[in-house]
This record gives C-alpha cells, sequence and structure tokens, in this order.
C-alpha cells in the first residue's frame, strides 16, 4: 500500500510505502444485537442504548479510567475497543467475557497484566500495544492458547518471552515493533503457523535467522534498525510475500533471495547497496520496489525483466539515465526519480500510458519533449527545483493531470503562468512557490475542480477576480508576495478553508485583519461589500423627479443629450 503527501519543506511530491500494520480490522459503526434490557446503570456509562446481547462494543478515546464493571455481564460479547483511554489497570471480572474474540486495550496506562485475562479460552485477537507493561506479567499472555494475533507495539520490550514462543502455536501475526529487541528467542521457530511479524524500530543489528526457521512467513517488516547482513537461510522461506529492510545498513542482500519466487514487495530504501545481484531478474511477480537512498551504480538492469512492476521508488540513487529496456515496465503507476542528476526528461517514460504518478523533483531538467503527451493517465506530476527558465507548455497536453507541483526553491525562476493553465480542466492542486510571478492569468477561474494553489514567495501585485469563480477552492497560500490587496468576491468561496497571507503589505484588508485569520478576513469583506451596497443604494434613490416618472442620473454623453431631450419635451 503506497501514499504520497507534501515534504514539510517544499511542495515536492514524496512517495514512499506505507507501513502500518494492514490487518487490524476496520471498526464499523457499532454492531447491536438488542434483545433484553439490562440495568439503566450501564445504559449511563456506555455512549449505547446496552442489551445484553451485545456483541461489539467500541469505547475507544472516551477518556475511561477504568473498564465499566457492567460490561463483564454481557456473556455474549466478541469485540471489544479499550483502546487510547486512560485504564490503568484490567479488573480480575475480565474472565467473565467468555466469548470475547477481539481485545484492543493499547495506548493505555496498563502495568500489570491479571492473572484472569489468561482464562479468555476464545481470544484470538489481542493488542496491548503503547502500555508501561510490566515484563514480568508478559508470561499471563502464554496461555491465551486461541491467539492469532498479539500486538506489543512500543512496549518498552528488550526482550521476548520465551513462554509465549513455546506456547503461542496458533499466533499468525506478531507485532512487536517500536521496543528494544536486539534478537528473538530461538523458541519462536514454534510459532509454525506465523505468517506477519513486524519488527521495525528496535536494535537488531542482523537478521535474525531464527525466522528463517518459519515456513509460513509471508511478511517481515525490519525497517528502521541496524543491520548489516541478510543470511542465505532466507532462502527457505518460500512464502515470503513483502520483505521491509529499509533504513538498515545492508552493503548487500543475498542472491539466494531471487528463489523466494512469491516476493511482490521489496523495500531496501535508504540502505549502503550499490547493486543488486544479477539472478534477482528471476523475481519475476515482483509489484512493488524500493531503493531511494543507495547510491547505485547505474540503474539495476535486472527490474527491467519484472512486467508486472506497478510501483518503483528511486529516489536519490545517483541516477543520470535509463536504460532503454526501461520501456518493458508498461505497468508502472508510481516512479520516483527526484534527487538524481538528469539534465534531460527521461524519453523512455513517456510511452508509459498506465503511469499515474511521477516525480522528478529536484533533478537538472530544462524542458519537457512533446512526447510526454503519451502519459494519458498521469494524475500528479512532481517537478519541484529543476530549471525551467519558463513555464513547460508540454505539461499542458497532460489532460488527464490533477496535481502539479512547479515550485523553483533553487536555481532559474519563471516569471509567467501562460493562460492555457486552463487547458488543465482536472486539476484539484497547483504548486507554483518560489518563483518570480507577478499574476496569475485571469484563466485560472476556468479551472473548476481546483482545491488548492500554492504561489507563495512568489512577486504576485493582486490576485485575478476569476479565482472567486472557481468554487471549489479551499486553500489559497499566497505568502510573501506584493499583494495589497484582497478580490471583493472571496468570501463567496464557501469552501475556502484556509488563506495565508503572512509577508504581503496588505491594506484591503489591513495586516491586522489578515492576522486574525480566515474568519476576520471573510468577515471584513462581507461588511466592505455591505456598506459598498449601501452606499450605491443611497445613491440611486437621488434621483430627479418629472411628475410620477423616475429618471436615471446620467453617466455619459449620451445620457445626458437624451435627458436633455427627454427634459425639453
Amino acid at each position: 500500500m503506497v501514499d504520497f503527501q507534501q515534504s514539510p519543506d517544499a511542495n515536492a511530491v514524496n512517495v514512499h510505502f506505507s507501513r502500518a500494520d494492514t490487518t487490524i480490522p476496520e471498526k464499523d459503526s457499532l454492531q447491536i444485537s438488542q434483545e433484553t434490557q439490562v440495568t439503566k446503570e450501564l445504559e449511563d456509562t456506555l455512549p449505547v442504548h446496552v442489551t445484553d446481547r451485545i456483541f461489539f462494543i467500541d469505547l475507544a478515546n472516551k477518556q475511561q479510567t477504568t473498564i465499566p464493571l457492567q460490561i463483564f455481564e454481557l456473556e455474549d460479547l466478541e469485540e471489544l475497543h479499550l483502546e487510547k483511554n486512560l485504564i490503568e489497570s484490567i479488573p480480575g471480572d475480565i474472565h467473565h467475557l467468555k466469548k470475547v474474540k477481539v481485545l484492543y486495550l493499547n495506548e493505555n496506562y496498563i502495568h500489570d497484566i491479571c492473572e484472569e485475562l489468561g482464562e479468555l479460552k476464545y481470544l484470538q485477537s489481542l493488542d496491548l500495544s503503547s502500555n508501561p507493561l510490566s515484563y514480568s506479567s508478559l508470561h499471563i499472555i502464554s496461555k491465551l492458547q486461541a491467539l492469532r494475533q498479539l500486538r506489543l507495539y512500543d512496549a518498552n520490550l528488550d526482550e521476548f518471552p520465551v513462554e509465549i514462543c513455546k506456547c503461542l502455536h496458533h499466533v499468525e501475526l506478531l507485532g512487536l515493533s517500536g521496543n528494544n529487541l536486539k534478537y528473538m528467542p530461538k523458541e519462536v521457530v514454534n510459532l509454525r503457523k506465523l505468517k506477519e511479524i513486524y519488527l521495525q524500530k528496535n536494535r537488531f543489528e542482523s537478521f535474525p535467522l531464527e525466522l528463517c526457521h518459519l515456513h509460513n512467513l509471508e511478511i517481515i517488516d525490519l525497517e528502521q534498525n541496524l543491520v548489516s547482513f541478510v543470511p542465505e537461510e532466507i532462502v527457505s522461506l518460500t512464502n515470503l510475500v513483502k520483505l521491509f529492510l529499509a533504513f538498515n545498513n545492508l552493503l548487500s542482500v543475498p542472491d539466494t533471495l531471487h528463489r523466494c519466487r512469491r516476493l511482490t514487495v521489496l523495500d531496501l530504501t535508504n540502505n549502503l547497496l550499490r547493486r543488486l545481484p544479477p539472478n534477482f531478474k528471476q523475481l519475476t511477480e515482483m509489484n512493488e520496489l524500493g531503493l531511494s537512498g543507495n547510491n547505485l551504480e547505474k540503474f539495476p538492469g535486472q527490474i527491467c525483466h519484472w512486467k508486472s512492476l506497478c510501483l518503483i521508488y528511486l529516489k536519490n540513487t545517483g541516477l543520470q539515465v535509463l536504460p532503454s529496456s526501461f520501456t518493458r515496465l508498461t505497468c508502472i503507476k508510481i516512479l520516483d526519480l527526484s534527487e538524481n542528476f538528469f539534465y534531460e526528461f527521461p524519453k523512455e517514460i513517456c510511452a508509459m500510458e498506465n503511469l499515474e504518478i511521477l516525480s522528478l523533483d529536484d533533478n537538472q531538467i530544462c524542458e519537457l519533449p512533446p512526447s510526454m503527451m503519451g502519459l494519458s493517465n498521469l494524475k500528479c506530476l512532481g517537478l519541484t527545483g529543476n530549471r525551467f527558465s519558463v513555464f513547460p507548455e508540454e505539461v499542458f497536453l497532460l489532460q488527464s493531470l490533477e496535481k502539479l507541483y512547479l515550485g523553483q526553491d533553487k536555481g532559474i525562476k519563471f516569471m509567467t503562468l501562460p493562460s492555457d493553465i486552463s487547458k488543465l480542466q482536472n486539476l484539484r492542486e497547483l504548486y507554483l512557490e518560489n518563483n518570480c510571478l507577478e499574476y496569475l492569468p485571469p484563466s485560472i477561474g476556468l479551472l473548476s475542480n481546483l482545491e488548492i494553489v500554492d504561489c507563495h514567495n512568489n512577486l504576485l501585485k493582486e490576485l485575478p477576480d476569476s479565482i472567486c469563480q472557481v468554487q471549489g477552492l479551499q486553500r489559497l497560500l499566497v505568502q510573501n508576495n506584493q499583494l495589497f490587496q484582497l478580490p471583493e468576491n472571496l468570501d463567496n468561496l464557501r469552501k475556502l478553508q484556509l488563506v495565508l497571507l503572512d509577508g504581503n503589505p496588505m491594506t484591503d484588508p489591513p495586516i491586522e485583519v489578515c492576522s486574525q485569520g480566515n474568519l476576520a478576513i471573510r468577515e471584513y469583506l462581507q461588511e466592505k461589500r455591505h456598506q459598498k451596497a449601501k452606499a450605491t443604494k443611497v445613491q440611486g434613490n437621488n434621483f430627479p423627479f418629472i411628475g410620477s416618472n423616475v429618471i436615471p442620473l446620467a453617466r455619459s454623453k449620451l445620457a445626458v443629450d437624451t435627458w436633455a431631450n427627454i427634459t425639453a419635451k
């Protein structure tokens, strides 16, 4: 799963792997079977109408300091969410929940695990993450024989209890990220049904060899450790589908990894790699590859054999060119080539009609080829920090474009935005920060889908009135320009949530109004228009009369002549 977001420092496209444990079930609205009423006290305690036939309760983030005792009367309860509360202990009455299968107590203040928790013989999913757990009480978890998912993220663990490894033979998911683990106990090999293990943000210096004996493993996440070596024995993990090794100290990866033929996701971001093993071309099922932050000698040609590859991240890898064989990768949807040394737009990309997100930020590109019109499905284009002296009008060939990043935070800056920007009718976000724009073209008002305009750090003297026609506009970022007034109808944009005007010599509204935020700006513009309308009404009532006929004041020579003729008659 991949998303993209703005860099906190510049509006460049930043694409990356999503690291979340995606196996946690989504919580729907409260699922209740209501048959027999129980105590009014429980109804007052819980934010729902309560019966003894409840199967699902969600009390997450409700400032609960204890688990309401009435819950323990619900013998049919199967799923209980109490995460993000202020609970310090688990009452012994927890054993009354004989049918509970899912129990989430993460992000509380629980120190000790009571013995009675071990009596929940049907419990399948337990989350005790982000609690100050006492290591001495963790052995109780080993009594939960039916457990299939165990999450102990951010639990300040220095070691993982051997008892859990010896007893929980049905565990399929083990979440231990955010601890202080340096090794896994050898007894972990007893977890023979384990499919997913999350160990990111620990202190592993080497890949746990014990994991190579767990042949059902499908996902291994060792991101953000100190791993410098992956053993050849990883070849035994023939069911491995996703391997996350980003932000470690790897100088190489074993050639035997190519025999893990089911591998579809491999993240090696921010290591010390210079090349990939030749036999990697046999990983024909690969779908996502992360190599950003490695100092590659050249583009790894093995990748071009992965015809099903959809996402590839090669940010800051020292690349200057792409091989001609790159055109084989016709399934690519997301491509990150930012922070490299491309002096020309790689023409090999232009035939990728499935490409949706392309990041070429922070390269040395001066112009775009007309052939990029072949990117018929491109939705997001990042070109921030290149060397365009004028706005690259070839962008207007990309009719599907929804997000455009063309900030010039370094080097050459362009001075005008062509009126043909209106051709990008699907555009929702436009980033043009750090240029030398003095005006925006009136045609920007024709971009009916536009939601974000970011032109901070330019030389804008005024905003076109037509921007008030963009009814979907939500964010207008124009700080550090030369603006002294806003369009008088800007307050008509009902969806506008944020206007940033810092660093402008504003007089209308005055700086002191602008500094108070959006509401103050809106009220100022509304009051100004109200006063203007009032003045117009007074002036409009000051008409000369002839009998009962109302004649408007003359406003032009033609009107004066006409008025003279009327009065003469």
